[in-house]
């Protein structure tokens, strides 16, 4: 099949794909079931003391106007506690989504220092603390948003920040993008936001070293328009609207991992405020240091839960000179994985393997005005010289044609190309196309990669069957696959049976020596899979730790540690 036909197809691209975005993401939902109170834990531990060093989250992305206010002495954030159920947030078996944690007033002291340091960058608009309370792209809820958003303008005012709300106790959020699925940014007990928009700056780029360093707030695609002017790029590629920031604390990857590795491989060191306003730098900008306890790798991943990442200085590498994007079709998903399996094991170095299921392309094809075939697919990207990319396609094909593959079609105009990773980059947007409605859970599992074909194939007989659509989209090159499974948020019983789905898919991957979450984080979503997947013990030194770096518990709290961890 000839690509210029393929390619016909997409340039039928007539209406953007974002048109498809529900505006009632930002309406606000009514929580009448499923909450949940936060309970005292009581399991015990070994006596033990660890002491390293924190992590955090930072972030930052779409500019929200900034209005004067007056500050009022009571919180806004007053939520009935009627027909809470008493389950513990995050405990194994646990299908409970909107959470409610134990929240206070904020003082009237610290509203007039937060003003004193923030100045006009904060607020305590309901619409912006609401914005700011739910996450854009999860369906998780919590009773409580935000008490104030405040957007600090340099490490020095974070600093500030936090060592105010911890001399008064309130707990902090850390907001960046807003693309994180799990709950990462709900304000389960209210309190400060720190939202890390404003600070977005490219701080130093070092050529000849291949690396930059950055603040928190520039999201990765603004980054890589800075650095292609140098011949340079930030190899990782989550979401559209992502942040550094965020992507460090929710340790992510993307597409491109498969080659270049996740977040913790590509950043050299970070700049964190600690709960208690000290300002720590994780590492030098040596590109290996066997110097003391690793508290980048600490801090990547953490969530918000140890501190507020200020700066990161990253790796870079340099632009491919020459690219295939490739695509094949399939008659079973199973072929298809199998393919990506053998394409790992022929020592190919291919920079992407990306699989999406027929009720994706079905997905595509809707919103889209699109004709591609609505079978399983593949999509591959090759690079190096353009005689070694050409030579890994020609391998692949080869691959893909002892697998009953068939269409195998590239590209390698620049365009073209575009045309073809939009399609996969903007999936998600896609699957509202088909039930404009709807929210969306998005699974994330991930198993060593002889597991991927039995795990996809076992998760789509059982996705087939359910009354629910499901879509599949996979990292086909690392074990990493997730589902979007598209649910009626008014229906309980429709949100039941996309956990029941999830459940089944993590159970499965467990089982498998795998794990909850490739690359999204734990948040408040995944904490109940936790015990399971690391163990107790694992979950005890993870609260010693957190306990040491954060005493009294304001960075972030409610996330990552299940809540009857204790010790």
């Amino acid at each position: 099949m000839a690509f210029s036909s393929l390619f016909s197809r997409l340039r039928s691209y007539s209406k953007p794909i974002y048109s498809n975005l529900r505006t009632s993401v930002y309406q606000k939902p009514q929580i009448l079931s499923s909450l949940i109170e936060p309970v005292t834990c009581s399991r015990k531990g070994p006596s033990w003391v660890v002491s390293l060093i924190p992590l955090a989250i930072a972030v930052s992305a779409g500019c929200l106007a900034l209005h004067s206010h007056t500050y009022p002495s009571v919180s806004l954030n007053d939520a009935p506690l009627s027909d809470l159920k008493s389950v513990k947030i995050g405990c194994k078996g646990s299908t409970d989504y909107a959470v409610k944690g134990s929240r206070r007033e904020v003082p009237s002291k610290l509203i007039e220092e937060l003003k004193g340091i923030c100045q006009d960058n904060m607020t305590m608009d309901e619409d912006e603390r609401y914005v700011h309370g739910k996450p854009q792209n999860s369906f998780h809820k919590a009773v409580n948003i935000p008490d104030i958003v405040v957007y600090p303008r340099s490490e020095e005012e974070v600093s500030k920040i936090v060592k105010a709300c911890n001399m008064h106790k309130v707990p902090i959020v850390p907001y960046g993008g807003a693309t994180s699925i799990e709950g990462h940014t709900l304000s389960l007990n209210g309190g400060v936001c720190i939202d890390m928009t404003l600070m977005n700056r490219v701080k130093a780029l070092h050529v000849e070293d291949m690396d930059v360093v950055v603040e928190p707030g520039i999201g990765w695609m603004e980054l890589n328009e800075y650095l292609e002017p140098y011949g340079l790029f930030f190899p990782l590629d989550p979401g559209p609207g992502a942040t550094i920031g965020g992507m460090c604390a929710t340790r992510c990857s993307g597409s491109l991992a498969v080659r270049y590795g996740t977040m913790r491989d590509n950043v050299i060191n970070l700049k964190v405020v600690l709960a208690d306003g000290e300002v720590m730098k994780t590492a030098s900008r040596a590109r290996k240091s066997a110097a003391g306890y690793d508290l980048t790798r600490l801090m990547i991943g953490s969530e918000g839960t140890l501190g507020v990442i200020t700066g990161i200085t990253l790796r870079l590498q340099k632009l491919p000179q020459s690219s295939v994007v490739a695509m094949c079709n399939f008659p079973t998903i199973k072929d298809a994985a199998d393919v990506a399996i053998a394409t790992m094991h022929s020592g190919i170095q291919v920079s992407r393997v990306e699989l999406l299921d027929e009720v994706q392309i079905r997905a595509i094809n809707l919103a889209n005005d699109k004709n591609l075939p609505e079978v399983p697919t593949l999509m591959f990207e090759f690079v190096g010289t353009e005689a070694y990319a050409r030579e890994q396609t020609q391998v692949v094909q080869k691959i893909a044609s002892e697998h009953n593959g068939s269409d195998f079609v590239f590209a390698e105009e620049s365009e073209e190309k575009k045309e073809l990773w939009k399609i996969r980059k903007e999936a998600l947007w896609a699957c509202f196309a088909m039930e404009p409605n709807f929210e969306a859970m998005i699974t994330d599992v991930c198993v060593p990669l002889s597991h991927l074909a039995e795990l996809i194939s076992r998760s789509k007989k059982e996705l087939d069957a359910s009354p629910l659509t499901c879509t599949i989209i996979a990292h086909a090159g690392d074990g990493n696959f997730h589902t979007i499974v598209l649910f009626d948020p008014t229906r309980e019983e429709q949100r039941q049976e996309a956990e029941r789905l999830n459940h089944f898919m993590v159970h499965i991957a467990l089982s498998m020596e795998g794990t909850c979450t490739g690359e999204h984080g734990v948040g408040t979503g995944k904490m109940k899979y936790l015990e399971k997947e690391l163990g107790i013990e694992n979950l005890w030194t993870m609260k010693r730790i957190k306990d040491a770096l954060d005493p009294n518990n304001i960075m972030n709290p409610g996330k990552l540690i299940p809540s009857n961890v204790c010790f």
